[in-house]
């Protein structure tokens, strides 16, 4: 994979479509992008009532003390006030729980990390899987949401049957043409964009040799747009890459590819940038290149947002990282035809940065274990938001469901101190469904009617000031499963 002073290459990673991380888009072995939506002044309306928030946090060492560790308003309901849309890719199978929560709450547009690529839903010639992408469609439908359709065509994540084949001109030109026919036929109405063609160049400007390309020429970005506006007249037609956040020779080249598709009266309505960057490293040129291409009368998106560091976090890395989220946000909202950002996965948990790049990561907003990072906290305050921070000198934790199935789940607590530290540590809830704990690790628990205790293990009990512990279990539940409020002793 490439990489630039600003950014990595994106989308599309190596290996099958379903790995756990949603893949961005990238260049040969890069990762998949994420994809943005329409403009952002056009929304399905959203449910009133939004969903609980991620984890119900505990009183501890301070008495009183509690910690409100989400924005006060859902960052989709503030993106949503400046005409803007606040995303995120997903993986399908993870939209339960904890992850589902956060996904429905504070997002108004989701991306299928992976469930959308060619090699995702056609595997075999002529055999279609389409459930993880029906999945995602219909919880984005169920939480008010927009999708964006990630992505149409590709030189990454095909099928071995399609890029392994031999094809003449004429037999990839209906290949492709098919191929959006049937997927964007299958959900017209119900994506609002798609990222319809996906990193057409290299870093010099030049055309990526791929099979698109080596087949059809330069052409076949022309005909991928004309048959997908074919296939659904409404959804937003997108050009997405990586490394061309910045004026650089690479955004030329696809701020040149745009302004003579205009010109021709090829049907394109918007530019994404994927954004995968670097800590310390957003381009000084950002908002002048949004600019430039939205005054070729085309929208613009931040389609694939993670800020990487080198592992391990700190302080100073965390809080470079939140005023290199803050730019970008706020080179988007100074854009009237910016539509807003996706964010590549919004937790840690879920990032495919430390797979593709070793010794690196921790680049979105949320942790590992679902806490919102400085990151989460600069977002708000670009979108003009607050959030309610832990008091001096407390320690708190922090109940999440991370797993849950027909009869039972996984749950974890996560100990943090700020101001504070603890050389040992005594956690307690009260159930409020009849859950049972079965099994549990990094803690000793024990649970006497509804009433669960669990205490540190000999190795964790020491939580520093600034650090964290966290310890999980497995339980089982019938007909509710409610998240409880922890309490420190």
């Amino acid at each position: 994979m490439r990489t630039s002073s600003t950014s990595t290459t994106p989308s599309g990673t190596a290996g099958t479509p379903s790995s756990a991380a949603a893949t961005p888009s990238r260049p040969s072995t890069a990762p998949p992008g994420p994809a943005t939506g329409a403009s952002g002044t056009s929304f399905r309306a959203r449910l009133a009532a939004l969903l609980a928030g991620v984890a119900t946090v505990g009183a501890l060492i301070t008495a009183g003390a509690t910690t409100a560790h989400a924005a006060d308003t859902p960052l989709r309901d503030l993106a949503a006030a400046k005409g803007k849309v606040m995303g995120t890719a997903v993986t399908g199978s993870k939209l339960t729980g904890t992850y589902g929560d956060i996904a429905g709450r504070e997002f108004n547009w989701l991306t299928p990390g992976n469930a959308m690529k060619w090699g995702s839903v056609e595997p075999t010639q002529g055999s279609f899987d389409w459930a993880e992408a029906d999945q995602i469609v219909n919880f984005a439908e169920a939480h008010g949401q927009e999708v964006r359709g990630h992505t149409l065509v590709w030189h990454s994540q095909n099928p071995d049957w399609l890029a392994n084949g031999s094809w003449t001109p004429a037999q990839l030109g209906t290949l492709m043409q098919n191929h959006i026919n049937t997927e964007v036929g299958r959900y017209e109405g119900r994506v609002a964009a798609w990222d319809v063609v996906n990193e057409p160049f290299n870093e010099d400007g030049t055309y990526r040799p791929t099979l698109w390309y080596d087949g059809l020429g330069a052409d076949y970005i022309a005909s991928a747009l004309t048959w997908a506006r074919a296939a659904d007249p409404a959804a937003k037609l997108y050009i997405n890459d990586y490394n061309v956040e910045g004026v650089n020779a690479k955004s030329t080249a696809l701020y040149n590819l745009v302004k003579s598709l205009k010109e021709r009266g090829v049907p394109i309505d918007g530019v994404g940038l994927q954004a995968h960057l670097i800590v310390g490293q957003v381009p000084s040129t950002l908002q002048q290149n949004i600019q430039r291409f939205a005054d070729l009368g085309v929208d613009v998106a931040i389609t694939e947002l993670d800020i990487r560091m080198q592992l391990p976090s700190d302080s100073a890395k965390l809080t470079q990282q939140a005023a290199d989220y803050k730019a970008v946000m706020s080179a988007c909202l100074a854009v009237t035809r910016c539509t807003g950002v996706t964010v590549w996965g919004f937790t840690d948990s879920d990032s495919w940065i430390p797979d593709t790049f070793p010794g690196q990561g921790a680049a979105t907003p949320y942790d590992e274990n679902y806490a919102p990072k400085p990151a989460y906290r600069a977002i708000v305050e670009a979108l003009g938001g607050t959030t309610t921070e832990p008091p001096t000198g407390a320690c708190t934790a922090a109940y999440s469901v991370t797993s849950q199935w027909n009869t039972g789940f996984t749950g974890q607590v996560r100990i943090a101190c700020s101001g504070a530290a603890l050389s040992s540590w005594r956690a307690s809830w009260n159930f409020g469904a009849g859950q049972r704990i079965t099994q549990a690790w990094n803690g000793t628990c024990a649970q006497t009617g509804a009433t669960v205790t669990c205490s540190n293990a000999s190795y964790n009990g020491t939580v520093p000031d600034g650090g964290s512990v966290t310890f999980g279990f497995n339980g089982s539940w019938s007909g509710s499963n409610p998240v409880p409020t922890v309490t420190l002793a």
